[in-house]
């Protein structure tokens, strides 16, 4: 099933003491030292609702990246926002949080891991699917600004797949109810689901989405989501890049050039 469509989404007005607000609500951005960054989602997310952030700008000379993950208490009945997500937030009980790293693994059991990299690929299926839901993915991955040589340095240039920490990366966490009552959490990065990171949350508690703007990542932005179908757009975009070997190729195709820098992500 598709996700419904879901309200505005935007940053609690509870964060902490290092983190400034933007006027929209949709930008948090850590004004001083490396901690002190925790932000919550001013409310608390529906099954299957991904709450997802673009990291904006880096600041380089900390060791560590975004954190990110759920709480199962609203973030008014905190008596003070503590320092940091892991260990502090999450000591006092009621919290899920994962710390993003530049090479984030997969949890994915085997069998699931097998299906999802025998299938289409990433590129021809518009749709993210987790358990019953299906959100299309749109707006779920960013790309970084191709190079000159870019197709020959760089190996990632042939998928344009952004490391999870890098400028422009998107990150994003849901919770996927499950049949015993309770909801396992999973971690979006890139569009791709990085599989249960936390299995058995108690499914009686409203779940908020905490993100910890930590260390290196200085300002993080909300990006809002469509539900439904993807677009025309989209789906012509994903039968081009199917049969192209790197983005480079795209140039190379007979199309109006602002067409081919929506299928390159420009």
């Amino acid at each position: 099933m598709a996700v419904q469509c879901q309200p505005f989404t935007c940053f609690h007005t509870i964060h902490g003491t290092n983190v400034r607000i933007d006027p929209s609500g949709t930008q948090a951005t850590r004004v001083e030292s490396f901690a002190n960054g925790i932000c919550f989602s001013r409310e608390p997310l529906e099954p299957g609702q991904l709450f997802l952030v673009e990291i904006e700008e880096k600041e380089f000379g900390w060791c560590g990246h975004l954190r990110i993950g759920l709480i199962a208490r609203d973030p008014r009945s905190l008596d003070i926002v503590p320092e940091y997500s892991l260990p502090d937030l999450v000591n006092q009980g009621e919290s899920w949080i994962f710390a993003i790293t530049r090479n984030h693994n997969r949890v994915l059991p085997d069998d699931e891991e097998n299906r999802s990299r025998s299938g289409k690929g990433f590129l021809s299926d518009p749709y993210l699917k987790v358990g019953k839901f299906q959100i299309p993915r749109d707006k779920l991955f960013a790309r970084s600004r191709p190079g000159r040589f870019s197709h020959i340095l760089d190996d990632l240039y042939k998928t344009n797949v952004l490391p999870p920490t890098a400028r422009r990366s998107r990150i994003g966490v849901l919770y996927e109810p499950q049949a015993d009552g309770t909801c396992n959490m999973h971690i979006i990065i890139n569009g791709e689901d990085m599989g249960a990171s936390a299995r058995g949350i108690p499914g009686t508690q409203p779940l908020y989405a905490v993100i910890d703007v930590f260390a290196s990542t200085k300002s993080v932005r909300v990006i809002q989501l469509q539900y439904g179908f993807p677009s025309l757009q989209t789906l012509c975009r994903l039968v081009i890049q199917k049969h192209m070997i790197h983005r480079l190729a795209i140039d190379w195709l007979d199309l109006p050039q602002l067409l081919k820098n929506f299928c390159k992500y420009e």
